[in-house]
């Protein structure tokens, strides 16, 4: 199973980055690791994205569904199991994600009913991923 996470604009921030940076690596003992980093309002570098026409398609967004870190690891191993090849999140910039991203998600997922800035979701994200992996794994990490 392959983990993508597809970011609009860099992560600028060096601390937020060492933490993306973390976690990535941890997840990577999991499954395999991309991120890509697109332009900003670049409808060139989302045109050239190649997303496995089979993956699945998470977008990070307000108005998405919340979940326990536990629901989340079990939505994540349900998708494992039943032979996900990937599961690519989509995380927006400061204003959002463009449209025709939008449209691919095949789910919407929200980190919590508080607002966050874009940079510090992406870590976030990377965290509960980890933790999710942690979770089916029974590793000491998620208590």
């Amino acid at each position: 199973m392959k983990i993508h996470f597809v970011m609009v604009g860099k992560t600028r921030r060096l601390e937020i980055r060492a933490l993306l940076d973390d976690y990535t690596a941890r997840i990577g003992r999991f499954a395999d690791v991309e991120v890509t980093e697109l332009r900003e309002d670049s409808a060139a570098s989302v045109r050239k994205l190649a997303l496995d026409s089979a993956a699945t398609v998470v977008l990070l967004d307000d108005a998405g569904k919340a979940q326990t870190s536990a629901q989340f690891a079990r939505w994540l191993g349900e998708a494992r199991d039943r032979g996900a090849r990937e599961i690519a999140f989509l995380c927006g910039g400061a204003e959002g994600f463009p449209e025709a991203l939008r449209r691919r998600a095949t789910q919407k997922l929200s980190l919590s009913s508080l607002t966050f800035s874009h940079e510090l979701a992406r870590a976030m994200l990377a965290e509960q991923i980890y933790r999710a992996f942690a979770i089916l794994a029974g590793h000491p990490y998620a208590k």
